[in-house]
C-alpha cells in the first residue's frame, strides 16, 4: 500500500482502538506509526495491541513502526479530606510532606526533591496551569505560597514546576519496567517523557541496548534551553506541546515548535509534532478550522510526522481523525506554496560527509531530470534520513534487509519502506530498486530512478555510490558492468 503524501501519521491506541479491525482500519486510513501510551493500560493490554499491529503489518505487507511512550515521573498533590477545595487569587496555601488529608490551607506534595529545588519566587502550576501559585517561603519539607490564579484543587492533580530544573531522573521505577517490557516486545521507538538534560537520554539508551531507537519528548523549559545537546544524543524528537504550553507562556510555543522542527531537519533526525492537533474530534466527526490550520502548519514547517493522542485512543471517531489528517496532509503537499517553503528552509549546515554529498546530488539530479523516485539502500537508516532531509520532490523508496530498520524508517518523512534480501553486489541493488519502483507504482518501464547505496554492502555508514537507472534494467544481462 502506497501513501500519496510524505508526512507520516502517528496514531495512539487505547480503549477506542485496541481491536484488530480498528487497528487495520486506522492503518488503511493512513496511520504509519502506532503509539502505545505506557501511562494507561497494563502490560497484557499493551501486548495485545502490539500483537494486533504486527498482524496488520503481516497482512498488509508494509512495515509499521511501534512507539512506546514512557510515562516519566508524575508530580501530583495528595488527597483532600473533602475531595476538593476552591482556591482564589490572593489566598495563602501550603504544600508539605505531611500525609494527612488536605484542606483549604494545605495539602501533601509527596516529592521532597521539589522542596529541595524550590526558591522564593518559584512558580507552582496545578492541574495543567489552571491554578498558579508563587512561593513566598520554603524549606526542605514545605513551601508557603500565594495563589496568583485560582480554581478548584482536588485529589492527585498534577503539578508543574516550570522555573526549576528538578533533581529527578527521567526514568522512574515504572518507566524502567515498562522500558524492558517494551523492548522485549520489539517496539521500534521509545519516547522519553520529562527529559530535562542529555544525561536522561543517555541513561535510557544504556537500558535499551540498541533494541529500540530513542525519541526525546520536549515538554520542559529546561529541555528547550539545552535542546542542541539533547538532539545530539537522541534518535528523534517529539515536540510535546501539552506540558510545554503549561510551563511556558502559551504564545511562545509556536516559535519554539518552528525552531525545533528546523533543527531536527538539519540534523537529519525525525521530529513529531504532537498534542491537541484535532482535539475536538474526540467528540465530533469534524475538526475545527483552527485545528486543521494547526496540522497544516506543522506540515508546512517540514515535520516528519503529526500525532493523534486522545483523538484516536479514546475518542468517538478514531478512524475519521486519521482520515482527516491524511486529507490535510495531501492537500498541503499539493499546494505550490508548500514546495516553496520546504525548499527555502533546506539550509546547508551539517553537510560535510560523502553520504551528505550523495544525498544532495540525488535530490539535485531528481530536480533537473525526469526521475521517478530515489531508491536508497541502508543498514542503519542513515542514508534514508539524509535523503529525507533534502525533502526531494520525488518519492523516496527506503530499502533494507533489516526488518527493524525498515520499521524505524516508517517514521521518516517520505520513506516508503521496502524489504530486500541480503545483497552482495550493486547490480543486485539496481535490479531490486527498479523492480520495487514498478511494483509499488512509482514508475513504469519508461522511467528512470536514482539508486544510492554503499559499497561494500551490509556495512553501515558506507554510502558512496549513486546511479541513474532505467526501469528496464531488469532486462540487463549478467555480463553488464557493475
Amino acid at each position: 500500500m502506497r501513501r500519496h503524501r510524505n508526512v507520516k501519521i502517528v496514531a495512539t491506541l487505547g480503549p477506542s482502538s485496541s481491536d484488530l479491525a480498528t487497528i487495520r482500519a486506522l492503518f488503511e486510513a493512513g496511520a504509519d506509526v502506532f503509539r502505545l501510551n505506557m501511562s494507561h493500560g497494563d502490560h497484557a493490554e499493551q501486548k495485545a495491541r502490539y500483537d494486533a499491529i504486527r498482524a496488520v503489518e503481516a497482512e498488509m505487507g508494509r512495515p509499521i513502526a511501534v512507539l512506546a511512550d514512557l510515562q516519566g515521573p508524575k508530580l501530583r498533590v495528595g488527597v483532600f479530606a473533602s475531595g476538593a477545595h476552591d482556591l482564589e487569587e490572593g489566598d495563602r496555601f501550603r504544600f508539605d510532606l505531611d500525609p494527612a488529608p488536605g484542606d483549604g490551607r494545605r495539602v501533601q506534595l509527596p516529592h521532597p526533591e521539589i522542596f529541595a529545588a524550590l526558591k522564593v519566587g518559584s512558580r507552582l502550576l496545578v492541574n495543567d496551569g489552571k491554578i498558579r501559585l508563587r512561593v513566598e517561603h520554603c524549606g526542605p519539607d514545605f513551601a508557603d505560597c500565594v495563589v496568583t490564579a485560582g480554581d478548584t484543587i482536588s485529589n492527585r492533580k498534577g503539578v508543574n514546576v516550570p522555573d526549576t530544573v528538578l533533581p529527578l531522573k527521567a526514568l522512574s521505577d515504572k518507566d524502567r519496567a515498562d522500558l524492558e517490557f517494551a523492548c522485549g516486545l520489539g517496539v521500534d521507538w521509545l519516547a522519553l517523557s520529562f527529559v530535562q538534560r542529555p544525561e536522561d537520554v543517555t541513561e535510557a539508551r544504556g537500558l535499551a541496548r540498541g533494541r529500540a531507537a530513542i525519541l526525546s519528548k520536549i515538554e520542559k523549559p529546561a529541555a528547550v534551553e539545552c535542546f542542541a545537546e539533547i538532539l545530539k544524543v537522541s534518535d528523534g524528537i517529539m515536540v510535546a506541546r501539552g506540558d510545554l504550553g503549561v510551563e511556558l507562556p502559551v504564545h511562545s510555543v509556536p516559535p519554539i515548535q518552528k525552531r525545533l522542527v528546523r533543527a531536527c531537519r538539519q540534523a537529519a533526525k525525525p521530529v513529531i509534532v504532537a498534542t491537541q492537533m484535532l482535539e475536538s474530534m474526540i467528540e465530533s466527526p469534524m475538526p475545527t478550522r483552527a485545528e486543521v490550520s494547526d496540522v497544516a502548519t506543522a506540515i508546512y514547517e517540514g515535520a516528519d510526522a503529526v500525532m493523534l493522542s486522545a483523538e484516536s485512543a479514546a475518542g468517538r471517531y478514531p478512524v475519521e481523525a486519521v482520515t482527516t489528517m491524511d486529507s490535510v496532509a495531501r492537500s498541503v503537499e499539493s499546494d505550490p506554496t508548500y514546495r516553496i517553503i520546504i525548499d527555502g528552509s533546506r539550509g546547508t549546515d551539517n553537510r560535510t560527509s560523502v553520504a551528505d554529498s550523495m544525498a544532495v546530488a540525488a535530490r539535485e539530479i531528481a530536480e533537473t531530470t525526469d526521475i521517478a523516485a530515489i531508491c536508497a539502500y541502508t543498514q542503519s537508516s542513515t542514508t534514508v534520513r539524509l535523503v529525507a532531509r533534502e525533502r526531494p520532490k520525488v518519492p523516496i523508496i527506503a530499502m533494507s534487509s533489516e526488518p527493524h530498520v525498515l520499521r524505524r524508517m516508517a517514521l521518516v518523512w517520505g520513506a516508503h519502506c521496502v524489504g530486500t534480501p541480503i545483497l552482495e553486489r550493486f547490480k543486485q541493488a539496481v535490479l531490486n530498486a527498479v523492480n520495487a519502483a514498478q511494483e509499488f507504482d512509482f514508475a513504469d518501464r519508461t522511467r528512470k530512478v536514482i539508486v544510492i547505496a554503499g559499497v561494500p554492502f551490509n556495512t553501515a555508514g558506507s554510502t558512496n555510490i549513486l546511479r541513474v537507472a532505467s526501469c528496464d534494467e531488469l532486462l540487463l544481462s549478467s555480463t553488464d558492468p557493475e
